[in-house]
Parts: structure tokens; sequence; C-alpha cells
């Protein structure tokens, strides 16, 4: 029996959720992990996570408010807030990032080996592709390019995932010691490029919301 848009729409937020649910302790673990084991790719990264918390938040809340039947000038507002939100808290990363990086290639620091970092990092292999499909899946049944979009974001988290656990892994196994902040560095020129896009957005809303 074909599902009603009212119920994909139910399941979709659902899934944005659990989505937050996951990002909340991937920040979590990835920032002591991060912090204990003196790694800018894992701090980075779990920056970056804390974005991802911060758009699939705001896209359950817009899910909600179509549930609920608000007008479509207050989903343009809720957009236009959170975008804004998102393009600063981008940029503030990309800074972060690169001071941290660059402070450590220079001294030649290097991180140490963290397990939990690890773990964090092979669970997010697993649970982002799952993510991607569901995303994927409601976005093509509910016609959502916020849906969909979102679905990108995910995809682009998980190359970020192999980025920094590749730069872990490197320097434990072959002692490159500029492998982790290289990894990190990676982070940010998708970093600009999605605040620069959200600013772009938001700029946009803002000629057709009075």
């Amino acid at each position: 029996m074909e599902k009603t848009r009212k119920e994909n729409l139910k399941e979709a937020r659902t899934l944005q959720i659990w989505n937050v649910i996951y990002d909340v302790i991937e920040v979590v673990v990835s920032l002591i992990a991060g912090i204990t084991a003196n790694s800018s790719a894992l701090i980075g990264w779990a920056l970056d996570s804390t974005i991802e918390v911060i758009s699939a938040a705001t896209l359950g809340w817009r899910l909600h408010g179509e549930l609920k039947g608000i007008d479509e000038e207050k989903v343009k507002r809720r957009k236009k807030i959170t975008l804004n939100v998102i393009a600063a808290s981008f940029t503030l990363v990309c800074i972060f990032i690169s001071y941290d990086s660059i402070t450590k290639l220079i001294n030649k620091e290097t991180s140490s080996w963290s397990t939990l970092g690890i773990v964090i990092l092979l669970v997010s292999l697993v649970v982002n592709p799952i993510l991607i499909y569901y995303k994927r899946k409601y976005g093509n049944k509910l016609e959502s390019p916020a849906l969909l979009a979102d679905a990108k974001d995910t995809f682009i988290c998980l190359y970020q995932t192999v980025a920094v656990l590749t730069g872990l892994l490197l320097v434990r196994w072959l002692g490159w010691w500029w492998a982790d902040p290289v990894a990190a560095l990676l982070i940010v020129p998708y970093a600009a490029k999605e605040g620069w896009e959200a600013f772009s957005k938001a700029k946009d809303i803002n000629h057709d919301v009075k």
C-alpha cells in the first residue's frame, strides 16, 4: 500500500531526529578524543559534525512545520535564520582549523594515538551510508531538494571521515607527523564552500522575506 505524504513526512522527521542524536554523540566523543590526542583532524571533524547537527535539526524543524501546516512565509524565515547560523559556524570552523593545523605544521607537533577516535570514525563509516540511503529515499518520495541536499552533505561527511581516519593511521603506522594537520586542512575547502553557499542562499531568501 502506497504511503501518504503525511506518513512519509513523519518518517523523514523521525530520521532527522535519529540523525541529530547520532551526530551529537559523534561530536562529543570525537571532541574528547581529539583534545586528548591533540589531533587537529579529529577536532576539526567534530566541529564540522556540529554543523551537521544544526543542519539536521533545522531540516527536522522544517518537516515538523509542514506537518503542522505552518505557512510558507514562516518556513522561509526559519530557513533564513538557520542558513545565517550555518554560514557563521562554517566560517569559525575554517578559521579555527586553519590556525590550529598551520601552527602544528610549523611547530612539527604530532597527535597521539586515539583508540576512541578510531572507534567513532569506524562507527561513522557504517552509520553515514545508512543515513544517506534513507535521506535519498525520502527526498525522492517527498520531492524535497532539502533532504536530497542533506544526503549530499552526509556523503561529504563520509569522505571527510575517510580522510581523517587515513591521517590518523598514517601517523600511527608510518610516523608521518604531518598527516594529521594535513587531514584537518582537507576539511577547510568544503567548509568554506558550504559556508559561502549557505550565506548566498540566506541572501536570496532576504529578497523574498519582508
